[in-house]
């Protein structure tokens, strides 16, 4: 009896152990995450990274995803940034510009923006999209790519998924650019009234797996 007694007792004590240590690596885990969310946040809100660049991160960009790529991507993010400061926006003609060769290259439209109906909701994977509005205003829609239907599947050779969804509405305008990863879907290019052309520019940067 004291045999059998001995051993339900280890085998509690065991178990015990066992929960412990997992429920420890547990809120290790959750430490080390937040930790690492808390210093990502501290980065982007440094503004280090700008190199004196006057425009500014929207509160919707992903602050652990934009510290990944940038200390993935240094050099090529650097000259992102670098572009943006020594360029003269406001004068830029609209085309395609270069960058950083594939890894980074800029587009600028000056056009009218679109009805909802005619804007269409997008991902991308190879590159991320840094999109900034320089003269005028436009609505951009932003929501999870992972709970977004998709409605044309990925195509690799432009780079591109189209989806319908629900999100959240921003405002863009002259001053805060957005960073757009593969998983945010968004629906950029949608009218503001009162503002019939909008001058814009979105730079492809290539991501880092």
């Amino acid at each position: 009896m004291k045999t059998k007694n001995k051993l339900i007792y280890r085998f509690a004590i065991s178990a015990f152990s066992f929960i412990t240590m997992g429920n420890m690596a547990i809120a290790q885990q959750r430490a080390t995450e937040n930790g690492n969310h808390a210093a990502a946040i501290k980065w982007v809100e440094s503004g280090n990274w700008r190199n004196w660049l006057k425009l500014h991160p929207h509160v919707s960009i992903n602050p652990d995803e934009f510290y990944r790529q940038y200390h993935s991507n240094k050099k090529i993010w650097d000259k992102v940034f670098l572009f943006l400061k020594t360029t003269n926006l406001d004068t830029l003609r609209a085309g395609k510009h270069p960058v950083d060769g594939d890894n980074a290259y800029a587009s600028v439209t000056e056009a009218p923006s679109k009805g909802l109906d005619k804007a269409s909701w997008e991902s991308h994977k190879k590159y991320i999209d840094l999109q900034y509005v320089i003269k005028g205003k436009e609505r951009i829609d932003v929501a999870n790519a992972g709970t977004a239907t998709v409605i044309k599947p990925y195509d690799a050779a432009k780079d591109v998924a189209n989806y319908t969804s629900t999100g959240t509405s921003y405002t863009a305008e002259p001053g805060v650019f957005f960073l757009f990863f593969p998983q945010d879907a968004h629906r950029p290019n949608i009218k503001v009234p009162g503002y019939d052309t909008v001058k814009k520019l979105v730079i492809k940067i290539r991501f880092a797996e």
